[in-house]
């Protein structure tokens, strides 16, 4: 049987409370006894890198990830050098808030193209020009493989097999993969594909977010509170913590509902089911 699994392993992502500032984010954790936050880029620049940097440093919470680099699979010249320098930013930017784990959503095919292996190749070449600077600033980048029904406009990366064939050709602490449940919850290849993750220390984040039945329109929002689905979290954390990962576990959900609601309220049942069913 899993024992359980103690609160100061959990991180909550500031997009599962996005009704919820920065400030709001931060007293809520605190008040809940929650010690970590993954970030959003977007967010944090608009309140400020490094004001969001001091205000979670004060408020004695870590930060697991940023979220997110990536998008490289456009080849046209001038799309390629914006997608480098702004992962190159995303990186600096990591730094700033004090995580070492970019999360990497790598692009969805480009305008017109059938090429998915293709489109695979440029994601590797992009990591080829960034892991090094990465690495000089201790910073690992995290291929998040995204369920198959976004390969067409988000990630054509959509299994973990293929998120490690390309890190694999990098040095582990340099590139590695996330490990997410809604992206990965139907794959039974998923137990075998962690365990090769683990054994290689790629495993640079582990993030939970329910599968939930009828999709929304547009299916990006689908997401779901834990315990309310379909995923089998205990049995995802065996395997990840057998895998040898033993950080923290970032709680990543994009939901309407949960939006609409009180955030704090929010973070409170976050904190319940995640240790009623991780």
């Amino acid at each position: 049987m899993t024992a359980p699994v103690p609160l100061s392993r959990l991180s909550v992502n500031q997009e599962t409370v996005r009704q919820l500032s920065l400030p709001d984010l931060a007293a809520g954790c605190v008040k809940e006894g929650i010690t970590a936050v993954g970030l959003w880029r977007s967010p944090v620049q608009e309140y400020g890198v490094e004001r969001t940097a001091r205000l979670l440093r004060e408020s004695g919470l870590a930060v697991t990830s940023l979220c997110r680099g990536g998008f490289f699979t456009d080849p046209e010249p001038a799309a390629r050098a914006r997608a480098l320098d702004d992962n190159r930013a995303a990186i600096d930017e990591a730094v700033t808030l004090g995580t070492d784990t970019l999360v990497l959503v790598s692009g969805g095919l480009p305008p017109g193209s059938r090429d998915l292996v293709g489109a695979r190749e440029h994601i590797a070449d992009a990591l080829a020009e960034l892991g090094p600077y990465a690495r000089e600033r201790g910073v690992r980048l995290a291929i998040e493989p995204l369920h198959p029904m976004f390969a067409a406009d988000r990630c054509v990366v959509s299994t973990l097999s293929q998120a490690l064939d390309l890190a694999e050709r990098f040095p582990a602490e340099q590139v590695g993969v996330v490990v997410d449940t809604y992206h990965l919850w139907w794959d039974d290849q998923a137990p075998a594909q962690i365990a090769r993750a683990g054994r290689g220390g790629r495993i640079h984040a582990f993030q939970l977010a329910d599968w939930i039945t009828p999709l929304p329109a547009g299916v990006l929002l689908g997401r779901g509170q834990l315990g309310d689905g379909s995923v089998d979290f205990k049995a995802f954390r065996a395997l990840v913590d057998a895998a040898g990962y033993a950080g923290r576990i970032e709680v990543e959900i994009f939901n309407e509902e949960l939006w609409a609601r009180d955030g704090g309220e929010v973070l409170r049942e976050t904190a319940e089911r995640f240790r009623t069913h991780v």
